[in-house]
C-alpha cells in the first residue's frame, strides 16, 4: 500500500530524451529476367504460390519480362529480398517446356535515389 503523505513525482521528461531514432533499411527490388526456357503459365503460377499474386497480375508480370527482359516484383528490405529471390531459385523447372533445365533468374538491387 502507497504512504498517503508521499507526493508523487511528476517531472516531466524533455521530448527529445523520450523519442527514438528509428533507422529504416534501404530498400531493395526483387527482380525477375527473362529467358526462352519458361512459358506464361509458369511464370504466373510461381508468382501466385511465392508472391500471392492474382493470376492477372501474374499475367501483367509475364508479359512485361517477356517484353522488357526483366520486371520488378517486390521492393522490400534486403533480408526479405534475397528470400523471395532463394525462392525463385529453388522453384524448379517448367514441366510445360522440353529441355527446361531449371528455376528462372532473379536479382536484387537497391532502388535507385
Amino acid at each position: 500500500m502507497s504512504d498517503p503523505s508521499r507526493k508523487h513525482d511528476t517531472r516531466t521528461i524533455p521530448r527529445e530524451e523520450t523519442q527514438t531514432h528509428v533507422r529504416r533499411q534501404p530498400p531493395y527490388n526483387v527482380v525477375l529476367l527473362d529467358d526462352d526456357d519458361h512459358s506464361y503459365e509458369y511464370v504466373i503460377h510461381m508468382l501466385q504460390v511465392l508472391f500471392g499474386f492474382p493470376r492477372g497480375q501474374g499475367y501483367q508480370h509475364a508479359e512485361e519480362v517477356d517484353r522488357d527482359g526483366r520486371t520488378i516484383l517486390l521492393t522490400t528490405t534486403r533480408e526479405h529480398a534475397e528470400l523471395k529471390q532463394d525462392q525463385i531459385h529453388a522453384f524448379g523447372p517448367d514441366n510445360r517446356i522440353s529441355g527446361c533445365a531449371g528455376s528462372m533468374s532473379a536479382i536484387i538491387e537497391p532502388v535507385e535515389g
